[in-house]
């Protein structure tokens, strides 16, 4: 059965007015309109809704039957067509967004204030995580979205680029790769102890590929979870380093040299969500909002 809202509105209408042309007024419909939705709606139903008169148009018995359930039944399809709508409107709540070590130093510091600042009522909550924990996170639903290094295979993901990044080369200041100020090829890397991030970061997928391509001798000395112990290891001297450039943003100056790498290697920062599931309003805000932030971050850290 093929019953419009529409017909039902403007039958609701003529029950009340016992007219067409006043039913018309009623619900914004020319007189001819409303003849015709009540025809259709009576041949959806198979029996008659009015009989009509020169002077009148009077419910049948299975017109007062829909007319008596009508009411509610319209009443509270309207408040529930609000209470969705409201939604649109809702100012205030949660969203909850995971992301990586780098990105969460880096990046969303700086999303937590403007969201304090343009959109009080809501609280955005970090849940600051490995890569594939996040990808875990947000594909089971625990967070509205993450903010990750490309995910590569990721069918399932609906995934939008925040921008795109170099790797660049990290080494004491009197380092000789930092002597002159060069861009320092990848095969360089091959004659120097190596301090990475670990397996469990986004980013080591590209470096080793980078490796693998253009320094395959290349040593590994030492392998951590965080960006920050990483440069750590680099002021120490216990090796030179190859991070993303957003690793850099906010850190002192002055206690490593960095370097470009040629060919340059980039990697893809991005916001993913789950394909089949739409975001609410809320977290829509947030996403957009997420994505002003980190396009207007200095062009060192963004790559630009």
């Amino acid at each position: 059965m093929n019953v419009s809202l529409r017909q039902l509105r403007v039958f609701q209408a003529v029950a009340r007015e016992r007219g067409f042309g006043r039913a018309g007024e009623r619900v914004g419909l020319t007189q001819p309109a409303v003849s015709r939705a009540i025809t259709e709606l009576e041949a959806q139903l198979g029996l008659r809704l009015f009989d009509r008169t020169t002077r009148d148009v009077v419910p049948t018995e299975a017109g007062r039957r829909l007319e008596a359930h009508l009411g509610r039944l319209l009443e509270e399809l309207e408040l529930a067509l609000r209470d969705v709508q409201d939604l649109a409107r809702e100012k205030r709540g949660r969203v909850r967004v995971a992301s990586s070590p780098t990105l969460s130093a880096a990046l969303m510091p700086a999303c937590i204030a403007a969201s304090a600042r343009e959109a009080p009522g809501v609280e955005l909550v970090l849940l600051d995580r490995i890569q594939q924990d996040v990808l875990d996170s947000v594909r089971t639903g625990a967070v509205d979205f993450g903010v990750v290094v490309d995910p590569a295979a990721a069918d399932d993901l609906h995934c939008e680029t925040l921008f795109c990044e170099p790797f660049c080369l990290v080494c004491p200041p009197d380092h000789a790769l930092a002597t002159g100020g060069a861009a320092v090829p990848w095969t360089a890397l091959s004659d120097w102890p190596l301090v990475l991030l670990d397996q469990a970061s986004g980013s080591r997928r590209l470096i080793d590929d980078a490796l693998a391509r253009h320094a395959p001798a290349a040593r590994v000395a030492q392998q951590l979870g965080h960006p920050t112990t990483v440069l750590r290891m680099v002021e120490a001297g216990i090796g030179v380093a190859v991070l993303p450039a957003l690793a850099l943003h906010g850190t002192p100056p002055g206690a490593w040299a960095v370097r470009a790498l040629v060919p340059q290697v980039e990697r893809d920062l991005m916001l993913v969500h789950r394909r089949q599931r739409s975001l609410s309003p809320l977290a829509a805000d947030a996403w957009a909002r997420i994505r002003r932030v980190a396009q207007a971050l200095p062009s060192g850290a963004s790559g630009a």
